[in-house]
């Protein structure tokens, strides 16, 4: 996308690129300042057309005076803003719905780097903002700058809601089951820190923590854990302590990772899969969705428990929805984003976190030995590619495999016996995610390296060369 900037006789600078499929966010104090998270704040309050609007915020440097920025906003649009403070962002969502609020915002950049900060917003029951449903909108609002006279009347309270967040965490399971395991969490001193322990409180297992501390410097790792580097850390002492596995969130902490007894990382698909499985125990024929590049693992295991399972496309935005179209108990994401009917269809690494250790304690051995009872499969990853066009290139890919069956509801997806594959465009970036999935590592490797030299242009393969 072209960069930008705009601006009127009555409003800042503002550069569009903040504007993402998904939510609001941009580097700091560049792309983002406090005179635009107010704009953003009455613009929220006029798509929002509510009174009463939850706000939380993450522990990075400057997100307390961007929420005070942006409660100034919704204050001038005439909102009751109930100030949940410093939460993880599946905790804003339950403050949303637990408390009955028009819509929510969450101050946040996710995982991204300490200099990046932004907003998550949602409706009433949790129900996401995206591009086409509310973005877009507040963006023209926001670039023109244009808005009716304050509204009096706003007024803003704070209200913690860390303990009634755990008992809807644990409400998810039956504690007591639940096996004495030595669990190493590392929080990235981002949310976690503040949203883990009251559970681990209630849980008969013992916690070694890393990076509790709340620090938006985040002095010991970037806060993404899909970013293998990310994890050694991790990994390391979950050797060093002997433990039974470990897990990762993010900087905001809606997602979740997990790591084996071993140090091996288990991929959210799997986690998906694992939690489906404990969800259909308690749930018989339940519908469970998963994404366009989940393992075959996933559906595979979701029929044989007698669920149904429903592919969706990639993006927290587009699943939250069909959720509640399809009335599904839960949906799972490669990238570690868990959706839980019963929380609003919302997503929470903390609610996976608890369940998926119920199923650990169920299955009676190690996860590794768990994992390899149900993941037959080999997994390049996510890869991506920086292209100088995205429709070019998915253009030739299509040609290569023109006399196959072509899934084209989020990127290009094509499957064989012996496997399959997805590529598909960021949402932010001119780039190309290529997922490929096999029966064998062989097989995984010749095709991964052919349909990389393709997505590169280094030579057309043929079609029948990449099958």
């Amino acid at each position: 996308m072209r960069k930008v900037k705009r601006r009127t006789s009555t409003g800042p600078d503002i550069d569009s690129e903040i504007f993402k499929a998904y939510d609001i966010r941009g580097t700091v104090p560049d792309q983002i300042r406090p005179e635009i998270a107010t704009l953003i704040g009455r613009a929220f309050a006029h798509e929002i057309a509510g009174k009463k609007i939850a706000v939380g915020r993450d522990v990075r440097t400057h997100s307390e005076e961007l929420t005070d920025a942006l409660c100034a906003g919704l204050l001038e649009g005439g909102c009751h803003v109930i100030d949940v403070g410093l939460v993880s962002t599946d905790a804003l969502y339950f403050a949303v719905g637990h408390l009955g609020c028009d819509g929510g915002v969450m101050v946040t950049a996710s995982h991204n780097p300490p200099e990046y900060n932004g907003f998550k917003m949602c409706r009433a029951e949790a129900e996401p903002l995206s591009g086409n449903e509310g973005i877009k909108r507040i963006q023209e609002m926001v670039e023109l700058a244009d808005f009716d006279p304050p509204v009096a009347g706003g007024t803003r309270e704070s209200h913690p809601i860390i303990e009634d967040f755990t008992n809807h965490v644990l409400s998810f399971v039956n504690g007591s089951e639940t096996k004495p395991f030595k669990v190493v969490v590392d929080a990235g001193n981002g949310m976690a820190g503040i949203t883990v322990r009251p559970v681990f409180d209630r849980l008969p297992c013992e916690l070694i923590p890393m990076y509790f501390d709340p620090d938006g410097t985040f002095p010991n790792h970037p806060p993404d854990p899909l970013n293998p580097k990310n994890l050694e850390d991790l990994i390391a002492r979950v050797k060093e302590e002997n433990a039974d596995f470990g897990v990762a969130f993010d900087g905001d902490a809606d997602r979740l990772f997990l790591v084996d007894e071993t140090g091996q990382p288990v991929s959210g698909d799997i986690v998906t899969l694992l939690v489906a499985k404990s969800l259909l125990a308690k749930n018989p024929g339940a519908t469970i969705l998963y994404n366009i590049i989940c393992s075959r693992a996933v559906p595979e295991a979701i029929n044989a428990a007698g669920g149904r399972a429903v592919r969706t496309p990639v993006g927290h935005a587009l699943i939250k929805p069909i959720m509640k179209r399809e009335d599904a108990v839960f949906g799972g994401e490669h990238s570690g984003h868990f959706y839980f009917k019963h929380n609003w269809n919302a997503d929470s690494g903390l609610i996976a976190m608890v369940v998926a250790m119920e199923t650990i304690s169920e299955a009676g051995c190690p996860l590794s030995e768990l994992v390899a009872s149900v993941d037959p499969y080999v997994r390049s990853g996510e890869i991506n590619t920086r292209v100088a066009s995205i429709p070019r290139t998915l253009q030739r890919i299509e040609k290569a495999f023109d006399k196959e069956v072509i899934d084209h509801s989020d990127g290009l997806t094509i499957a064989f016996d012996e496997w399959w594959f997805n590529v598909r465009p960021s949402n932010t970036e001119p780039l190309l995610r290529l997922n490929i999935e096999a029966n064998s590592a062989e097989v995984l490797e010749e095709k991964t390296a052919d349909l990389l030299r393709l997505i590169r242009g280094k030579r057309r393969a043929s079609a029948a060369k990449a099958k």
